[in-house]
């Protein structure tokens, strides 16, 4: 697999490499040519890779050589404490305000706002991928290259949906807590209503593209060092209705964008100061082993590497209720994740 993965970066062919959430099976979606190749209607097969602003973005890679082995990380990490840059705190702590202010208005009922940091590194994207591996095991794990988008590698902990044959589950992931020793955490009002509001915008954007639909009560869940809250999220697809349908329904998501959508992305797009591009996007399999089936996750825990510079994302959801400086430490919390990587 690894020996695949080097041939497909020294050539400049496109690739994504996979472990799913506690999973040991590594699978290698490798096309033989440089060509982009667009996912317009979701009805083809391979592994797809697309933006946050749109869906008709997405890339697919195909699946002209696939491979799966079971990868058992010789190496462990020790999440040990890591340095965080306090470099751009001010521009964030305006950014989040800007945002409250948004909110009071009347404009906006929560917006997710993020931060882009660079930092430098030795490491071999192939390294980082193997590191993922050892200290995310409960992540969905991937190494992505295009030679006309470029590198990206992540440990995310958010479904966006699985599909299969008109079955549909996601998830409504929100809130975000440091692990601290052994004790459970003490979710706050803010947290709650936050991950409500996903909830809410989930089931009313999906009701009407389903037969039935289930939401479980939220539930604590750790990925890495962070907690959150989730609730599962269960139905079926109602007749005629497709997988491109579900896509433009549920992209973005108010955990990564806002409520109401359109004015958030706008204010995203207009005041966080930088492109997105994938992070916040979603990626994962398309049909690729039988007619009908695709599962997604959400781009986050992620960085793009560009020489010997790792950018990494970072961001937290916005609320009448937030606070600058606790929202600036979550992202600090959050960044930690990839520095370990690092």
């Amino acid at each position: 697999m690894f020996d695949n993965i080097a041939t497909a970066l020294q050539k400049g062919l496109p690739f994504c490499t996979y472990r799913k959430p506690h999973d040991t099976i590594v699978t290698g979606v490798f096309q033989q040519d440089k060509m982009l190749v667009l996912a317009d209607d979701f009805t083809g097969s391979g592994f797809v890779f697309a933006p946050f602003n749109k869906t008709s973005g997405a890339i697919l890679i195909r699946p002209d050589k696939l491979l799966s082995v079971d990868v058992t990380p010789e190496i462990t990490i020790e999440n040990k404490p890591v340095e965080v840059s306090e470099e751009g705190k001010q521009g964030h702590l305006e950014l989040v305000e800007k945002g409250i202010l948004e909110i009071k208005k009347g404009n906006l009922i929560k917006v997710v706002l993020s931060r882009k940091i660079e930092v430098e590194t030795t490491k071999t994207p192939i390294a980082l991928f193997q590191n993922m591996l050892a200290q995310y095991p409960t992540a969905f794990c991937y190494l992505f290259h295009h030679p006309k988008v470029g590198i990206w590698c992540g440990a995310t902990p958010e479904t966006l949906m699985a599909i299969d044959h008109g079955k549909l589950r996601t998830m409504s992931l929100a809130a975000t807590m440091p692990v601290v020793g052994n004790s459970d955490p003490q979710w706050g009002a803010k947290e709650r209503e936050e991950q409500q509001m996903v909830s809410d915008y989930i089931e009313s954007n999906l009701l009407p593209l389903t037969e039935s639909l289930q939401i479980s009560q939220a539930k604590s869940v750790k990925a890495g060092s962070l907690w959150h809250l989730r609730s599962d999220v269960a139905g079926k697809m109602a007749e005629g209705i497709t997988l491109s349908n579900v896509l433009h329904a549920l992209h973005p998501t108010p955990a990564v964008c806002g409520i109401p959508t359109v004015p958030a992305k706008e204010f995203i797009l207009n005041n966080e100061g930088y492109d997105r591009s994938f992070y916040t996007g979603f990626l994962g399999e398309l049909n690729l082993k039988t007619q009908g089936e695709a599962t997604f996750f959400v781009n986050l825990r992620c960085m793009e590497l560009i020489g010997n510079k790792a950018h990494i994302f970072v961001g937290g959801g916005i609320t009448e209720a937030s606070d600058p400086e606790s929202e600036w430490t979550e992202t600090q919390n959050k960044s930690r994740t990839m520095l370990n990587i690092l």
